[in-house]
């Protein structure tokens, strides 16, 4: 038995050792000046700007981007596959939790705030002024809108 976990300890080990090493590889620094935003996809409601910091949200991997939003921008009641880490690196916005969004249920999250959100929970957004978040998560990422009539991919 002893063995058996002598030999498991080193296998964990030595991935941990080999997730360092591609880590490392990968290196790699962003200056703010040097962040180049771009359209969000067309699965967020048209205003948004993103941009990939790190990984590909496509593949099954940790990614980390940033979203960022007009004063105003709303994101209606919606739910992810997969866990978020976010940080709401400038502005303000309201974070609502259920089915319904209602501003006046919705928690105010100025800059500095940090929230996560477990796989599947539905919740929405408003952004009060011109609003960044850095958002972490393990692709492939997803939004699935709570009213399908509120996905902007219905409409195109």
């Amino acid at each position: 038995m002893k063995l058996i976990t002598v030999l498991a300890s080193s296998v964990l080990i030595l991935a941990g050792a080999a997730a360092l090493t591609s880590a490392e590889e990968q290196h790699k620094i962003i200056a703010a000046p040097d962040i180049q935003w771009a359209p969000a996809p067309a699965a967020m409601p048209s205003g948004a700007q993103t941009v990939v910091l790190y990984g590909d949200p496509s593949k099954d991997q940790l990614f980390v981007m940033r979203l960022k939003v007009p004063s105003g921008y709303k994101i209606p009641p919606h739910t992810h596959p997969k866990p978020e880490v976010v940080t709401v690196i400038s502005g303000t916005m309201k974070l609502g939790m259920g089915e319904t969004a209602d501003e006046s249920k919705a928690q105010t999250l100025p800059a500095g705030s940090f929230f996560t959100l477990a796989p599947n929970t539905p919740h929405y957004v408003f952004a009060m002024d011109e609003t960044v978040v850095q958002l972490s998560a393990i692709g492939p990422c997803g939004i699935t809108y709570v009213n399908p009539k509120d996905d902007p991919r219905q409409s195109q």
